[in-house]
């Protein structure tokens, strides 16, 4: 086997879990073979320089090999190798999600207890019946008697 479809060579090497998304990625131009965005439908062989964008992670790889049918992933491990600059753009990301802010620690009081949220309601629905139903029987009460003055 000289030759093998991107899409297929995606789905043997574990990038992707069917080959229908390796295909609708590559669809969606996340997918070049040696620097040219690639179709589904186009070969690869050893040597070549592949580049996925997953997420915010591009990684770059070089096809080492070829299979005909998708195995375990030390198997599918063999079939390329990754480029230093993407192992090290790699574990940039790791770093910068391990450093990241965590969301919770943003949150003074927690989640409002029931009362609480009874009390929330209750001003809430209070304060859209007033402005509402207030304004509006206050101008129909305006315009009527403008219409009945007229008359």
């Amino acid at each position: 086997m000289e030759r093998l479809r991107i899409d297929k060579w995606l789905w043997v090497a574990r990038f992707f879990k069917t080959r229908s998304l390796a295909a609708e990625e590559i669809g969606k131009n996340r997918v070049q073979v040696n620097g040219d965005v690639a179709k589904a439908s186009r070969e690869v062989k050893p040597g070549d320089t592949v580049a996925l964008r997953m997420g915010p992670l591009t990684r770059t790889v070089t096809v080492r090999g070829l299979s005909g049918q998708r195995g375990p992933a030390p198997v599918a491990q063999q079939l390329y190798e990754e480029t230093p600059e993407s192992i090290a753009a790699q574990a940039a990301m790791r770093e910068l999600r391990r450093n990241g802010t965590e969301p919770a620690l943003s949150i003074e009081q927690g989640r409002p207890t029931k009362r609480d949220r009874r009390e929330l309601d209750g001003a809430a629905r209070h304060a859209e019946w007033d402005s509402r139903w207030s304004a509006s029987l206050d101008d129909a009460h305006k315009d009527g008697d403008k219409d009945d003055s007229e008359r």
